[in-house]
């Protein structure tokens, strides 16, 4: 279903639950070739990533912590799947460290897949498993007979379905890496009923989004707030009392520096302060996003100079609100945050941002952009959090020498006291990084 929907869209998803119950009837193997033929027939091979940005996170949330740690002791690992290789094999190797994937590769046909698959005729070809060696298998009964390799093995543990529904999930701190980022539109794991309840939602969330988005641009701040509470979203500000506002003050405003959830950042630090005159500092948000926002938004170039100078400019005509992670992150953890807004504002102040979703992520970095504040309000009971941390000074009067240092230093101590307000983790990620990962380019918008 992850693949039908985020690779396939919401029709194809469609179809294949429409013949689940069909399929469910028929043997495993029939069961995986009908599933494989709805999900993959017409895909693109060179445009498929979900197998790396999608499918990852929901296969290490349902990982045993028994059976993981019997299988880090080990020293080589083989693991066998029904699955198409493509599905599977950068979630074993990169969260689990295996060595060897054996599974079935997809037919393709002028750069498209088919639907097909290979049989899997090469597992007496990975020379891994010999009787002479202290080898064990881990499998499900029904499964044993299937593979040749286990009976070479010295030892073999037959799990059943009673004893996986007894195991912890594997924690966090456990992984073998740290899930990060991920991709796709779907918030939960789509089994037949959670799926049938999307499928059900659809049309409300529709008419639900659409008349959120429409109430926010007429509306007045505080009656858009109580509107907002009515229709489920829920929203939580935290704002000590000694940020001054530019318009008690005759200087340049303040700066607002908060971590990236979503596209509705500076949105929501706009509607907590009852600020309609905040200004959105934005990098790569579509056209279409920015005539639906109800605060003004500069979009910036990713050009050091040219985005100080406008940063100056619209810092001069009253308050701001910039994410310098340049990108969002889903994950409890902070990306690097670029040190520009530092050289800008003598009062910063960092705000803690964080939101939750049960349905539909508001974020995308393969999809159609203008469509996250869409998805996110689709959700039935979305919320979100601002926490408006102390003041910080900026080293906007120091000297060269040293505001090359200090401007490092605001940055870090910004990016530290958010993540320790949130209990988020620190990383030297950067938005590039996300870009290569889930999307296979540097994330460049021209």
């Amino acid at each position: 279903m992850l693949v039908a929907f985020e690779a396939g869209g919401l029709i194809r998803a469609l179809i294949l639950f429409l013949f689940y119950p069909f399929i469910a009837l028929c043997n495993d193997d029939f069961a995986i070739k009908a599933m494989v033929m709805i999900c993959f027939l017409g895909l693109k091979k060179d445009k498929f990533r979900e197998g790396r940005a999608v499918l990852p996170k929901f296969f290490l949330e349902d990982v045993g912590k028994e059976s993981f740690e019997v299988l880090r002791r080990c020293k080589k690992k083989v693991a066998i799947t029904d699955l198409p290789r493509v599905m599977v094999e950068v979630f074993l190797i990169d969260y689990l460290d295996i060595d060897i994937v054996v599974g079935r590769e997809l037919k393709v046909f002028c750069g498209y897949y088919v639907g097909l698959m290979e049989e899997r005729s090469d597992i007496n070809s990975f020379q891994v498993v010999d009787s002479s060696s202290n080898s064990i298998g881990i499998s499900s009964f029904k499964k044993f007979f299937d593979c040749p390799l286990f009976f070479n093995c010295k030892e073999i543990y037959l799990v059943t379905e009673k004893e996986k529904r007894d195991w912890h999930q594997l924690p966090k701190d456990l992984y073998h890496k740290p899930l990060v980022f991920h991709d796709g539109r779907l918030a939960f794991t789509p089994t037949y009923l959670a799926t049938l309840a999307m499928f059900m939602w659809l049309p409300f969330g529709f008419i639900l989004a659409i008349f959120r988005i429409i109430i926010a641009m007429p509306s007045s701040y505080p009656m858009y707030y109580l509107v907002m509470h009515f229709t489920g979203l829920r929203l939580r500000g935290f704002k000590p009392n000694n940020i001054v506002s530019s318009s008690n003050e005759k200087k340049n405003g303040v700066l607002y520096v908060c971590n990236h959830r979503t596209l509705l950042d500076p949105v929501i630090v706009s509607l907590i302060l009852n600020d309609p005159s905040l200004t959105a500092l934005t990098y790569s948000v579509s056209k279409v996003s920015e005539k639906l926002s109800p605060i003004k938004t500069v979009r910036l170039t990713r050009n050091k100079d040219q985005d100080a100078e406008l940063m100056h400019e619209s810092l001069s005509q009253g308050d701001l609100v910039v994410c310098p992670e340049g990108t969002t992150c889903r994950e409890p953890y902070l990306l690097r945050f670029s040190p520009l807004f530092s050289e800008i504002s003598e009062r910063i102040v960092p705000v803690a941002m964080d939101c939750h979703v049960s349905m539909f992520y508001g974020t995308t970095a393969r999809g159609f952009k203008c469509l996250d504040p869409f998805f996110f309000l689709m959700n039935p009971y979305p919320s979100y959090s601002a926490h408006f941390l102390d003041m910080v000074r900026g080293g906007v009067n120091e000297s060269i020498d040293d505001c090359e240092n200090l401007k490092f230093k605001v940055a870090n101590l910004v990016q530290s006291e958010i993540a320790k307000e949130l209990g988020f983790s620190c990383t030297k990620l950067t938005r590039k990084d996300k870009y290569l990962i889930l999307a296979g380019n540097a994330g460049i918008v021209s």
